[in-house]
């Protein structure tokens, strides 16, 4: 399917509800009931919203819920760093508010470096584990991106005074990198609300400061420390895994797509053909359906595996 005629829709009732999380609210969509709970971990600079036309495919089979990462979305701005480190502190938070333990997980972008850390803290949680552009250790800069004016974009974002002219004054990441990340011509209704959680320049915080999270050559040492941690744990697990990958993609492409699923135990690669980094935009109706198809294999794997 040409991804300029896939269309987003949303053809089920999905309310919106706020928690009280830590010392700030974290807004999410819910949809669906029965089944396991599907946990939609979204990027930057987007939100729930992302997943607005997958979660209709999901949602007879599982319990959806999609937050909106904490300075995100309809959630909270607190007075915050948001390091990726915050991020942790608050989702961990708004699970143990919600009392979801068991999950199978859909990330992409932050999103996946977010499933990587909790799956590597909790293995035995994770029901399943679908994901698509993530987050990994960067040894250099070339290793970075399938463009090179993205990675000279991304140097800036990381200088001092260049980043917050850019993201805090400009507002590039919404007004630029997004629209020019996803193949489709965006409307501009889902322009507008993709704008909406950003109208000043310090509600944009939150974007500026996950491209300085990236971990690259090692910086921040914390993040590539646990980046460099939470991809061994990964390697090392069994529950069932669905890699996504776009052509040429952004942060991963196809062949590193390929390379990446060979070493990993129990993974499945979907080339969605053309894509570079917001897939959820271009391919909504694919992805939804590859996931509402594996969701019941992944049931009746963990019934065969069950102690009798």
């Amino acid at each position: 399917m040409n991804p300029k005629h896939e269309k987003q829709q949303s053809s089920i009732v999905m309310p919106r509800s706020q928690v009280a999380v830590l010392d700030s609210t974290m807004s999410y969509v819910e949809a669906g009931t029965a089944g396991p709970t599907v946990l939609f971990l979204h990027g930057n600079p987007t939100s729930s919203y992302i997943w607005r036309g997958i979660i209709p495919h999901v949602a007879p089979f599982g319990r959806c819920i999609a937050p909106d990462l904490i300075g995100f979305g309809q959630s909270g701005k607190p007075d915050i760093d948001y390091r990726f480190f915050d991020h942790v502190r608050y989702l961990d938070a708004f699970l143990e508010a919600l009392g979801i333990a068991n999950m199978i997980i859909v990330a992409q972008d932050w999103g996946t470096a977010l499933a990587f850390h909790l799956a590597a803290r909790r293995p035995r949680n994770i029901l399943g584990l679908a994901f698509m552009e993530f987050i990994r250790p960067f040894g250099c800069w070339d290793d970075f991106h399938q463009r090179p004016q993205a990675r000279e974009l991304f140097k800036a974002l990381r200088t001092p005074d260049v980043g917050e002219k850019l993201v805090l004054e400009d507002n590039i990441f919404v007004e630029k990198v997004l629209p020019a990340s996803v193949l489709r011509t965006m409307s501009d209704d889902e322009m507008a609300a993709y704008r909406a959680p950003f109208p000043t320049p310090q509600s944009r915080k939150p974007i500026l400061r996950l491209p300085r999270e990236l971990p690259i050559e090692g910086q921040p040492t914390d993040v590539a420390a646990i980046s460099e941690h939470d991809h061994r744990a990964l390697r090392l697990s069994s529950y069932p895994k669905l890699l996504f990958s776009g052509d040429p993609g952004a942060l991963v492409s196809p062949q590193a797509a390929r390379e990446f699923a060979a070493g990993l135990k129990n993974c499945r690669l979907i080339d969605l053909g053309p894509g570079a980094h917001y897939l959820q935009e271009d391919h909504a109706d694919s992805i939804g359906a590859a996931i509402a198809g594996w969701i019941p294999e992944i049931a009746f794997e963990s019934r065969v595996i069950e102690p009798a």
